[in-house]
């Protein structure tokens, strides 16, 4: 049965949920699901922007089939080539065999490698920046956003209704519930986290051309942004914006601290723990303490783009970082955080080692500040490194702007 949604006279969401699958990516953890969005445009010419996930192909093409009611699909806009948004394409093709593929030429070439077919080149119409297709009423120009987060990302900005088509910006992890927009659900207590996660995990590496596609953006009279993951934007747009602008220049969000730790018998997390107390009792407020074995790193991430300061907290382990933490460090690195304050805690019964080796890891993510000296424990906090531990959550606030 159909589940499509009228979004203004001719335009209809056709995409589906997936509530089913665990890991986004084989990495992400999505407990509340995910929506795969799809956009289907019924002016005088016909045009789907992008399809969806082969996960939910048989609600994806009933909505599509209901929608179209026995009209023929004219354009099939590809806007990014992930395959959660292209697994598709064979499908509408089979379909309607006369539709016309409106892509760039990245994409035409991405279309070769997923797929072994040839799209015949009267079927094809390749973009450039700032072409435009008519369609009747209505009239869409193609903007480019490479490494947003793919090499071949275009986005689509209908010129009549004012709509920008954002590809996966502007989305969030999780399955939509019947409402599907943001003014229409708390988004800020229910879906705000999972869309940091969203981006943080997934697009936070490239913060300048989230940059330079904003840019762009700024220059767009937009009155709703429609992404292919989660919520339609038609309120408070500057909102979510000024989100995107604070995680695409890793600007933190709050004045505070995250206290990541790796523990095996409990000395390195009582010391986490008394810090954090410390911190507490000199004012910080909205202090996160997380188990990097426990807490997936997905979260820890979105957290640390969030926070201004970090600890990393971590016993030494087969002569080096505790394996959950050492993988959290290179993966915070290589989501290209910047502009924190760290300071490094180690533990260690007989060779403590892990601070220098995280710190070696810390000091090639830039603009980073490195807090106080190292703060080094043999298997438990004793009673005369008290005032150390003072010092340092001391010196953490002298940083902080509170």
């Amino acid at each position: 049965m159909y589940n499509t949604r009228k979004i203004t006279n001719d335009l209809f969401l056709v995409g589906a949920n997936d509530r089913r699958l665990s890991l986004f990516e084989g990495v992400y953890p999505v407990p509340i699901g995910v929506s795969y969005n799809s956009y289907l445009l019924m002016d005088e010419k016909t045009v789907l922007l992008d399809t969806a996930d082969k996960a939910v192909v048989h609600q994806f093409m009933e909505n599509v089939n209901h929608v179209l009611n026995g009209r023929k699909l004219d354009y099939l806009v590809i806007n990014h080539m992930e395959p959660d948004h292209c697994a598709e394409i064979p499908e509408i093709l089979n379909k309607f065999p006369e539709v016309k593929i409106v892509c760039n030429a990245k994409i035409q070439t991405m279309i070769s490698q997923f797929f072994d077919f040839e799209i015949q080149e009267n079927q094809l119409i390749l973009v450039k920046e700032g072409d435009t297709l008519n369609t009747g009423k209505h009239e869409l120009t193609f903007v480019f956003a490479p490494m947003v987060h793919w090499p071949e990302v275009m986005v689509t900005y209908d010129k009549t209704d004012k709509i920008l088509f954002s590809a996966d910006a502007f989305g969030t992890f999780g399955a939509i519930d019947g409402n599907i927009y943001a003014d229409e659900v708390d988004f800020d207590n229910r879906y705000m986290d999972e869309a940091r996660r969203y981006y943080t995990n997934i697009v936070g590496k490239y913060g300048m051309q989230v940059q330079a596609l904003l840019k762009k953006a700024a220059n767009l009279e937009i009155k709703m942004i429609c992404p292919l993951h989660g919520f339609i934007w038609r309120k408070d747009l500057n909102k979510f914006i000024d989100k995107y602008m604070k995680w695409s220049t890793y600007t933190p969000e709050i004045q505070s601290v995250l206290i990541p730790y790796a523990s095996v018998y409990g000395g390195t997390q009582n010391t986490a723990e008394i810090l954090a107390a410390k911190l507490a009792e000199l004012g910080v407020k909205d202090i996160k303490i997380c188990d990097t074995s426990v807490t997936d790193a997905s979260y820890i991430i979105a957290d640390a783009f969030k926070y201004s300061h970090i600890v990393f907290a971590s016993t030494t382990y087969n002569n080096g970082i505790f394996v959950s933490m050492e993988n959290l460090l290179h993966d915070i690195a290589a989501h290209n955080i910047q502009k924190r304050k760290i300071a490094i805690i180690e533990n260690g019964s007989w060779a403590p080692v892990s601070g220098k080796l995280m710190t070696d890891i810390i000091t090639k993510i830039p603009n980073t500040e490195i807090i106080g000296n190292k703060f080094s424990i043999k298997s438990a906090l004793k009673e005369n490194q008290i005032e150390e531990l003072e010092l340092l959550a001391k010196a953490i606030v002298d940083t902080m702007e509170i």
